[in-house]
């Protein structure tokens, strides 16, 4: 039987995370690998976006904690764990928290990534107006821009299609002007139909 297969099994079809039953994948988790069934988890999109802060922490999406807590499973042991830390200014969160127990192993396991030291906040790309941008989005510049190097000068209301995000830099995107590959701030752009 395939990892998925036995995952599914185990997981009766629902996210280990959250009982969500859409949008199933095998999420691995760090800094495991070799995709043994005790490392890898079945979980949900939106708990992986979180997971992986490609999205907001949404706390209420988080309340399935409580029950994956008591798990046997030592990868959704460690993520619950690092996930509650990361709540933990939530009551429930904190509450949760004192009441696991992982052994000295998963516990070493757990802290390994870091991920528990980080609050809830995300660092996400964000336009001028504070809506999020994505990879393959369209923009509008908001300020006419002189571009370094060259001499070209990108105009206010310059529409730039399919930006690239900058990784670990949220302040910046990448994308064409005049055929042009250029770095552009992300505070002097709008995403073209956002919603505020």
């Amino acid at each position: 039987m395939k990892l998925e297969e036995r995952l599914l099994a185990r997981s009766e079809g629902k996210c280990e995370l959250c009982a969500a039953e859409a949008k199933l994948s095998a999420y691995e988790v760090p800094p495991q690998t070799g995709g043994y069934e005790e490392n890898t988890i079945l979980i949900c999109n939106k708990c992986l976006a979180q997971i992986e802060k490609k999205e907001e922490l949404d706390n209420k999406h988080w309340n399935g904690l409580t029950t994956s807590m008591w798990s046997e499973v030592p990868g959704v042991q460690v993520v619950t764990w690092r996930m509650l830390n990361r709540l933990k200014n939530e009551t429930w969160a904190a509450e949760s928290l004192d009441m696991m127990y992982l052994d000295d192993e998963r516990l070493a396991w757990a802290k390994a990534t870091g991920d528990h030291e980080n609050d809830a906040s995300v660092d996400l790309h964000k336009d001028t107006n504070g809506a999020i941008l994505q990879n393959g989005d369209t923009v509008v510049l908001t300020k006419s821009l002189d571009v370094k190097g060259t001499t070209l000068n990108a105009k206010i209301g310059t529409v730039v299609k399919n930006i690239r995000l900058v990784e670990n830099n949220t302040e910046q995107i990448e994308g064409r002007i005049e055929g042009q590959l250029i770095v552009i701030l992300t505070k002097y752009v709008r995403k073209q139909n956002a919603k505020l």
